[in-house]
């Protein structure tokens, strides 16, 4: 009877474990949609600053960042590094198109920079086009990169 018995809790357990295996996916499967909206991040750079005056790549500013979209807009973060702590700011430009026109917007460090949900441009508004250059020196123009695509 103890062999019947051994039997009969087997299978019971081999059954609950398959339905275990079986609700699982489930679960899995309903939280995957929520997790594919919250990890739109799209990620760029680094961007660097020109060359100035001897310094080496190590002693370049740049810029990192990504955007998401959110509610039909697009919001962008990042960071500006100054790595060679000369006491010269470094600068991150920004430059975009949209129906209205290009524009362009500059912030600025000494050391590191956080940006943090810079823009809310509007898809349907004709947004198209976002580029990013980093300079540093006394200006906002001295040792500039090149601009790179951003989106």
């Amino acid at each position: 009877m103890s062999t019947k018995r051994a039997l009969l809790a087997g299978a019971a357990l081999a059954g609950s474990l398959l339905a275990g295996v079986a609700v699982a996916p489930a679960a899995t499967a309903s939280t995957a949609p929520q997790q594919a909206q919250t990890s739109s991040k799209h990620f760029f750079g680094p961007y660097y600053s020109g060359f100035g005056q001897g310094e080496d790549f190590g002693h370049r500013s740049y810029f990192k960042g990504y955007w998401t979209k959110e509610g039909g807009r697009y919001w962008f973060y990042g960071d500006l590094f100054d790595r060679d702590r000369d006491r010269s700011y470094s600068y991150v430009w920004f430059k975009w198109h949209d129906r209205f026109g290009s524009h362009t917007k500059v912030f600025k460090t000494l050391g590191h920079g956080d940006i943090d949900r810079f823009g809310g441009f509007k898809g349907s508004s004709g947004f198209d086009d976002f580029k990013v250059r980093v300079c540093e020196g006394t200006d906002k123009f001295d040792d500039c990169g090149r601009w790179g695509d951003a989106f």
